[in-house]
């Protein structure tokens, strides 16, 4: 490795490097503040070593990595969604019993998963850095000792990840014993030389996006979603929303830019798992009164919306296509972490607010929650005037550009369901103080958290009236 590629891959060494002065940190004295402090120092330099990257990019590192513009735009995506994570775990488990300072340490191996992920361009990295996102999640999940229903979702978790992990081993494997190749640009030179149908290949390439369908959590492959979101801790579930399936998706993306769209038959099940999660996400989502298992639903709906710009990638320039991908995942990004963050800043240690009725008259209570809160809500809906309706629009237009009509219709229909469920919690929140009956004890609301929420929500009113700043960064992805 010369000094250009190591310099290029500076932000995965950063934190690697963050995880293990935080686990010495822990060794040395345990401080939950502390260690959250050191944990977001690290990130903070890992953001700032991407822009050294910057300037060395285009590079391959090895032949596994490839750090490019889509990639440090990426890295840059997922550590400013982990640095978020870790400000709403510092005022979630602040006053929690038990040891906590670990989960920073498991929030920094999972993001260097995601870093690896999506700057990998070979099946080996692909692999590595989806199972080391994945191992950390697992314990993630489970983190609250004692307590039922985090052991039950992260067993549940454990269990169907690893079904997905050997799917996609036996895909990646199907694929080599005809190629031999591991390299996406390898499979892609084999494939281009192919004048047939491969039954091998294509059936390596169909346990790949079986497997990949477990981990962004797309219909049919959609069971464990709302169990893992509603006994995970709402900073985790924020994390595994986001960081999570954004880093799975992006790598898709460029696997299948770089392997190429060869196989229709591959698109026709790729097409099915998007209808199916539009229609499951948005009808399913319709019949929750616990807001985590509706906004779990939801986003087995978004992911539908994104596969639409995914599989007009087939027919269109790809530059159209990164974008509209990436802008809609930034928007997602934003108002899903602002959706959960409220939901954390509402739990208390007895008790996390994920009942319907735990939001009834909280204008009155808490107004300027309530009002972030309907702001996040409405992007997420696609309402005008927020970045979600930027991101809706954007797969509109890819969509209409590829004329993936049929498709459409379904982001139409599933829009105007997730109208409804959306627009029901904006209404419990708005009915008066008097007729609610909020029975438990109020959060003390954690400052640190406020201004993060603050901020996303800026963010996203700012995007929404004025995304041609983020537009002209994406150009350039």
């Amino acid at each position: 490795m010369n000094s250009s590629q190591l310099i290029a891959f500076l932000p995965v060494i950063c934190i690697a490097a963050s995880a293990v002065i935080v686990m010495l940190t822990i060794a040395i004295r345990r401080h939950f503040a502390l260690t959250c402090l050191v944990a977001g120092l690290g990130v903070l330099v890992s953001l700032l070593a991407l822009m050294a990257a910057g300037r060395q990019s285009p590079v391959y590192v090895t032949s596994l990595v490839r750090v490019d513009a889509y990639g440090l735009f990426a890295m840059a995506l997922l550590l400013l969604a982990g640095l978020v994570v870790i400000v709403f775990c510092y005022d979630y488990f602040k006053d929690r019993e038990g040891e906590k300072e670990e989960l920073l340490f498991l929030v920094l191996t999972a993001l260097l998963g995601g870093c690896v992920l999506v700057t990998a361009s070979h099946f080996a990295t692909f692999f590595i850095g989806l199972e080391t996102l994945s191992v950390s999640l697992f314990v993630m999940v489970g983190y609250e000792l004692g307590q039922s229903r985090p052991l039950e979702a992260a067993t549940k978790y454990l269990v169907l990840s690893g079904v997905s992990s050997a799917l996609l081993l036996m895909g990646m494997a199907l694929i080599y014993s005809e190629c031999g190749q591991l390299s996406f640009s390898g499979i892609e030179q084999y494939l281009a030389e192919q004048e047939i149908f491969n039954a091998m290949v294509l059936t390596g390439i169909v346990f790949i996006v079986a497997g990949v369908g477990f981990k962004l959590s797309l219909a049919p492959f959609h069971m464990w979603t709302p169990d893992v979101y509603e006994g995970a801790p709402a900073p985790v579930t924020a994390f595994i929303a986001t960081v999570s399936k954004g880093a799975v998706f992006l790598l898709l993306l460029r696997f299948f830019l770089s392997a190429g769209y060869s196989y229709a038959s591959v698109m026709t099940v790729i097409t099915v798992m998007a209808v199916m999660s539009i229609l499951f996400g948005n009808v399913l989502a319709l019949l929750q009164d616990n807001v985590k298992r509706m906004l779990a639903y939801s986003s087995i709906a978004h992911m539908g919306y994104l596969l639409i710009a995914f599989i007009a990638g087939g027919g269109i320039e790809s530059d159209f296509v990164v974008e509209a991908v990436i802008f809609y995942l930034v928007a997602y990004f934003m108002t899903t972490l602002g959706a959960f963050g409220v939901v954390s800043l509402l739990s208390t240690p007895q008790a996390e607010a994920v009942e319907l009725s735990s939001y009834r008259g909280l204008f009155w209570r808490r107004p300027g929650l309530a009002t972030v809160f309907t702001l996040m809500l409405l992007s997420l809906a696609g309402i005008p005037l927020t970045a979600g309706f930027i991101g809706k629009f954007y797969i509109f237009a890819v969509g209409a550009d590829a004329q993936l009509w049929g498709m459409l219709l379904m982001l139409i229909i599933g829009s105007g369901l997730g109208l409804y469920y959306y627009l029901r919690v904006i209404v419990v929140m708005s009915i008066s103080q008097e007729s609610g009956n909020y029975p438990g004890r109020e959060a003390a609301l954690g400052r640190m958290s406020l201004a993060a929420l603050v901020l996303l929500t800026l963010l996203l009113v700012w995007l929404g009236v004025d995304p041609i700043h983020l537009m002209s960064l994406i150009h350039g992805v």
